[in-house]
């Protein structure tokens, strides 16, 4: 039995596609109250994880709460990291394209965006109380950075910490135009 700060560390991936598409298609479709994808393009999950739309739509319609917190595609910032990857395929288009996923949720549905530009260099995925961190490392791609899967003990620790981080991103994130009334 694990005491202490790590305690809530259910694994450790190195790399973020070290960690099974399985695990994360148990923890969406686990989740019960709240999904939140806070990464900055979000846009391996819509690659990765097969009627990821439909399974969203269901979920929002039986009353869990989804959320998505992406990066601007114009802002500076976006800017700035396109510069420092380098690939053909943009920060920038890959935020849109999680946008015109979530635009194709028919009406909103019950599913939610902003913009923040304040979390590019972690993403945090929650699903009720567990979640998946992975802090980037700086010139690597998201998928080449390391990921902590973390499971909600008690108050004030890892997933707390994380948590209250994305809480605070969210409010202070930007309604995103197109996918508003």
């Amino acid at each position: 039995m694990k005491t202490g700060p790590d305690r809530e560390i259910v694994a450790a991936y190195p790399y973020r596609n070290a960690c099974p598409t399985s695990v994360w298609a148990r923890l969406i479709d686990g989740a019960s109250t709240n999904i939140t994808f806070a990464g900055y393009t979000n846009y391996f999950v819509w690659q990765e994880h097969p009627r990821l739309r439909e399974r969203l739509t269901a979920k929002a319609a039986s009353g869990c709460g989804v959320r998505f917190l992406v990066g601007d595609p114009d802002s500076e910032v976006t800017r700035r990291r396109e510069a420092v990857e380098g690939v053909p395929l943009t920060v920038g288009t890959r935020i849109r394209i999680t946008l015109d996923a979530l635009s194709k949720i028919d009406g909103g549905a019950g599913v939610d965006a902003r913009f923040s530009d304040d979390h590019i260099a972690l993403s945090v995925f929650i699903f009720d109380d567990e979640m998946l961190v992975t802090p980037h490392l700086s010139s690597l791609l998201g998928h080449e950075s390391p990921m902590l899967r973390l499971r909600r003990l008690g108050d004030d620790g890892l997933y707390d910490r994380f948590a209250g981080h994305v809480a605070a991103l969210w409010e202070a994130g930007r309604p995103i135009p197109a996918l508003t009334g």
